[in-house]
């Protein structure tokens, strides 16, 4: 019998499929489309200590093997997200996990903390948002910086913690001293840092100038880094995420050492559908191939 079930840092999803952060994770109504439409778990926007109101428009652009955006960030911030947080415990059967965002050691510690008071069952550490100063990415930068906030969140409390991994910086280094320091898991990769320039206007499209490139151009790269951190860095949760658009996707980032995958930007052509197509592409994958649990799937690229 053909099991797709799978264990992330001890989240029991009944399919490795996981909703990417920033898509439709912003209220638990939302979220409980996504798990009605398969998904085997969700992850929510990211959220700070304090509401964000983001960037001016234009902040998305669709180019032809992608999507570009800077959002900025918005959201209505911990407290005001703590009713949706409850609402999500009470409401969804399905594994849920809060995308947790600050620009220093004590905002990442409070959303935590905050957080998982109000029913979050896991969190994952964007310290690798491409386009929002003094936050995401620059927190990623500084492996020690990584390590010190994964080390202070798992002081104070129990739930499952995975660092969202940048493909720009030292990915390595700072997946070893996270997994070092306590992280139960990792997620890669989070957007390309990117730019588009109209050619009339002759300026960059984006109000940010530049944006977090998405979709299918970016999957090689995002194969890459899990690849090489399952090589590297040990016996540790993986989501793959990174232009993820089909099951041959998901399965690649299976095979490359994901224990889950992450769907994110291709809801904006295929929408919640998607999730369903993935999901028996990988049983009628399985049954062709002769797997019986999706499971045995996972790192078999790298060989013996």
């Amino acid at each position: 019998m053909l099991s797709l079930e799978v264990d992330v840092a001890g989240l029991r999803l009944l399919n490795p499929t996981v909703l990417a952060s920033g898509i439709l994770g912003t209220s638990a109504a939302l979220a409980r489309r996504v798990e009605e439409a398969g998904a085997g778990g969700i992850t929510t926007k990211t959220i700070t200590p304090e509401p964000r109101k983001g960037y001016e428009n234009p902040t998305f652009v669709e180019l032809e093997h992608g999507y570009l955006n800077a959002i900025g960030l918005a959201n209505p911030g911990i407290e005001d997200f703590c009713s949706e947080l409850r609402l999500m415990r009470e409401k969804l059967k399905v594994p849920f996990i809060l995308s947790v965002g600050g620009s220093s050691l004590e905002d990442f510690l409070r959303v935590a903390v905050k957080g998982v008071e109000c029913g979050a069952p896991a969190l994952e550490l964007n310290v690798s948002c491409p386009h929002v100063k003094g936050m995401g990415a620059e927190i990623g930068e500084n492996p020690q910086l990584v390590a010190d906030i994964v080390r202070a969140i798992k002081g104070v409390i129990k739930a499952p913690v995975l660092v969202k991994l940048s493909p720009h910086h030292n990915y390595l280094e700072v997946a070893r001293l996270a997994v070092k320091a306590g992280a139960d898991g990792l997620t890669a990769i989070n957007t390309v840092r990117g730019m588009v320039i109209d050619i009339y206007a002759r300026k960059p499209v984006l109000s940010n100038r530049f944006g977090g490139y998405s979709g299918p151009g970016i999957r090689p790269i995002a194969v890459k880094v899990v690849y090489d951190v399952y090589r590297h860095v040990g016996e540790v949760p993986i989501i793959g995420v990174g232009g993820v658009d089909s099951w041959r996707a998901a399965v690649e980032m299976l095979l490359a050492g994901a224990s889950a995958v992450g769907i994110g930007s291709i809801i904006a052509s295929k929408d919640l559908a998607i999730f369903r197509e993935v999901v028996k592409g990988i049983e009628e994958y399985m049954v062709a191939e002769g797997f019986e649990k999706v499971t045995d799937l996972v790192g078999l690229a790298h060989g013996s």
